[in-house]
């Protein structure tokens, strides 16, 4: 029932919303922001438990694979295309799957996230395995497109895991780690792509970031398999060899080039004074960790 959902319910704050002048609206979503953290921080202990699903799961081979609909599904294929450039992952290791297709991440096809078996046909197409993981993203809780996907997943066995913006979310039940992050109702009744939007994405950049450090892909707090893509990309690069080994610019361009552009190998030919090859050896006899290697 609608009317039980936390993010359905009405603002008594912002009952006479369209009275309101242009001010009152922005001070009145601003202080409504300031709930979110502290909704996403009620449920870190959970978080922490399914990145550290996520990343047995990248160290078995496996994959993420983001589910939902609506704004829902569009913020898991947000932060999925992410992962390529910021973590040199391949473009298969993180995934967003969204009800309708790609079409419905510009437009809106009804009813597609009432089919269940539309998730079934998604995750077969992609050939979901038991080393996969699965998260299942829904604002309200109960979206069947993502309970399919779930049940599936469990058939197949792989791992899941739910984030939703109710208490007792039905999603909850078909996941082996279920967050849910409750920051209250909308200030426009049932508008999802507000609070809980933004709660989602939070959420989110937790799960991916923390997943990605975990399998070596950052060294101190630097991105060291960023891929050098654009002239912004590349100076980012240089930069990040520079404050990684406390050289120069020249000298972190000149390593940045016999390295072919790969970072995390120029950074490790400086500290460790290796080659090129040698530098490759040692980052995979330590599984990719740039401080292993020291």
């Amino acid at each position: 029932m609608l009317e039980n959902l936390s993010t359905e319910s009405r603002n008594t704050k912002t009952s006479n919303l369209d009275e309101m002048t242009i001010n009152q609206i922005l001070t009145a979503m601003n202080e409504e922001d300031y709930n979110v953290p502290k909704a996403v921080g009620s449920e870190i202990n959970n978080i922490e438990k399914l990145v550290s699903n996520v990343v047995e799961s990248f160290k078995k081979g496996g994959r993420l694979i983001y589910i939902g609909a609506g704004t829902s599904g569009r913020l898991g294929i947000l932060d999925a295309v992410e992962c390529p450039p910021t973590f040199g992952t391949d473009k298969e290791m993180v995934q967003g799957l969204i009800a309708g297709g790609l079409e419905a991440f510009t437009v809106a096809v009804e009813g597609a996230e009432d089919r269940e078996d539309f998730a079934v046909q998604d995750l077969k197409q992609i050939a979901l395995n038991a080393n996969d993981i699965v998260i299942g993203i829904a604002a309200s809780g109960r979206t069947p497109y993502v309970i399919g996907g779930l049940k599936y997943a469990k058939e197949v066995g792989a791992s899941t895991g739910s984030v939703a913006c109710n208490r007792d979310a039905e999603i909850s039940n078909y996941a082996e780690v279920s967050i849910e992050v409750v920051a209250g109702p909308e200030i426009l009744t049932g508008s999802t792509r507000l609070k809980a939007g933004t709660s989602q994405k939070l959420v989110l950049n937790m799960i991916s970031t923390a997943s990605m450090i975990g399998i070596g892909k950052v060294y101190k707090n630097l991105m060291v398999d960023m891929q050098s893509t654009n002239i912004k990309l590349i100076e980012r690069s240089k930069r990040i060899i520079m404050e990684a080994t406390d050289v120069d610019y020249d000298t972190a361009s000149k390593y940045f080039e016999q390295a072919s552009k790969n970072v995390k190998a120029a950074i490790v030919m400086i500290l460790v004074q290796c080659t090129y090859d040698e530098a490759l050896v040692k980052l995979k006899e330590a599984e990719g960790f740039v401080r292993k290697t020291l």
